[in-house]
């Protein structure tokens, strides 16, 4: 039996497909978490010439939390953050609201690559999370934070194999995890796909990702950070002291700088071997009725995810509406990112097929927002670190998609290496050591749409991987997520 969600799927019915069309019809092409009248303003762009200790580029995730550290370690120091566009804009606002704790995009992947560190990833995971629910806690952000953990659901039978290893794997760390039958976890969501599924608590959960980047931002300026928006940093020099950071209308003499663009066109120009932007996208449905949500069970309104190596991911937001979204990530020829294909109506469509298929008793439903965003690959599917210019300048990007967390703990250790700071995060392989990069093009769009058509390929073969993916494994190369 192969995957449910084969390419040979891909188009659908003729009467599947009308139905996707007018599902999404009038879904408006914005991100649901930033299309809100509460929204903040825009703050100031950067204009003339200024100095900071600490120079920070990019207001997403990585960004502010870098602000809000340093400003902690040392609340005399001078720090400015600059966002191209506003805080949230990017992918911090866009995501789908997943939170983890996880630093290695997950147990099993982290197990493969780093298996004697794996104690202390996970310990340092576990505090990385903690601290964050700190935070929102002590600072009273609003974010709709929730440890409710997740659940990865089989809908093929190759899946169950590993989904049974996954939580083996995952009551060897002493997780809180229980393994489900077809009837358990249907009994749990009600949907007929269903095979079998591995329930998780307390290793993540869920959280509104605009209010919670709003609320670090509030926070940050709180420290006294200074955040300018619709400054776009355009090139480095040297200084004296430091580093001169050149934006269209002004600049800023920093005595460090640390970068945390991620997937968006770095300022650093050498980091594009080594990050993929990778397009991905989203429906959000419109509120459900009292009696739509009965249906669906879903007593603890966990994530879900599906267990493939195309997955769908999807949760429900506070007001009772559906998040789904995943699959077909898509890679545009030169490391393209502009917002012109954040909306892809194939995609979108497919979705909408999709998510009729797993909640058939929701026909009719129709979706309200429709978007894309893009996420930031390394070959090994974990973030790269680094530093330079003389230690002057450091970076922490690459999170493919587990970032919400993550970003903190990067933050970390970008600040760790600005300061020359021997830390148990500094020791780490993960962070010492850099990732396989990309092939430049015009051969990186090749081979990365071969590697998408093989990792297809292997969910439609029960899960059996080629002798591309195989090649890809040999070489350490991280595509078996």
């Amino acid at each position: 039996m192969t995957n449910w969600y084969a390419p040979s799927a891909r188009n659908g019915s003729a009467p599947a497909q009308a139905k996707a069309q007018r599902a999404i019809a009038d879904a408006a092409p914005t991100a649901f978490w930033t299309d809100r009248p509460d929204a903040p303003p825009q703050r100031p762009r950067l204009t003339g010439a200024r100095t900071a200790d600490l120079v920070v580029i990019g207001g997403g995730f990585t960004g502010l939390w870098t602000a809000i550290l340093a400003k902690q370690d040392d609340p005399a120091a001078d720090v400015v953050l600059l966002e191209a566009r506003q805080v949230a804009a990017g992918a911090s606002g866009r995501n789908g609201g997943f939170i983890s704790d996880s630093l290695t995009h997950g147990l099993s992947h982290g197990t493969s690559r780093w298996p004697a560190e794996m104690p202390a990833l996970v310990r340092l995971g576990r505090e990385n999370l903690a601290a964050i629910a700190g935070t929102v806690r002590e600072h009273a952000i609003d974010a709709d934070l929730r440890l409710c953990g997740k659940t990865a659901v089989a809908v093929a039978p190759h899946q169950l194999a590993d989904l049974a290893a996954l939580a083996e794997l995952h009551l060897s760390y002493g997780d809180d995890v229980t393994l489900l039958d077809a009837d358990q976890v249907r009994a749990d969501v009600a949907s007929p796909m269903y095979l079998g599924g591995v329930r998780l608590r307390g290793t993540g959960g869920l959280v509104d990702p605009a209010r919670l980047t709003w609320g670090l931002a509030r926070l940050a300026e709180a420290l006294g950070v200074t955040i300018h928006e619709d400054t776009r940093v355009t090139g480095f020099d040297r200084s004296r002291t430091g580093v001169v950071v050149r934006t269209a209308d002004g600049r800023v003499t920093g005595q460090r700088a640390v970068i945390g663009t991620n997937a968006y066109p770095p300022p650093l120009r050498r980091l594009r071997h080594w990050i993929l932007p990778v397009h991905d996208y989203v429906l959000v449905t419109e509120r459900l009725t009292d009696a739509q949500r009965a249906e669906l069970r879903w007593p603890e309104a966990q994530g879900l995810t599906d267990a493939g190596n195309q997955f769908h991911y999807y949760r429900l937001t506070a007001d009772n509406r559906i998040l789904f979204g995943g699959y077909d990530a898509v890679y545009r020829f030169g490391n393209r990112v502009d917002s012109a294909v954040d909306q892809r109506d194939a995609t979108h469509l497919l979705l909408a097929r999709h998510f009729a298929e797993t909640f058939p008793q929701l026909d009719g439903v129709r979706f309200t927002h429709r978007w894309g965003g893009v996420i930031d690959s390394t070959t090994r599917f974990t973030p790269m670190f680094g530093t330079t210019r003389d230690r002057r300048i450091a970076y922490a990007v690459g999170y493919t998609g587990l970032g919400v967390a993550a970003s903190r703990f990067g933050a970390q250790v970008a600040l760790d290496l600005l300061a020359g700071r021997d830390t148990e995060r500094t020791g780490l392989h993960m962070v010492r050591r850099r990732p396989v990069p990309f092939p430049p093009e015009p051969l990186r769009y090749p081979v990365v749409e071969l590697t998408r058509r093989a990792l297809a390929a292997a969910d439609a073969r029960d899960g059996r991987r080629g002798p591309w993916l195989r090649l890809l494994d040999r070489f350490g190369v991280g595509f078996n997520s």
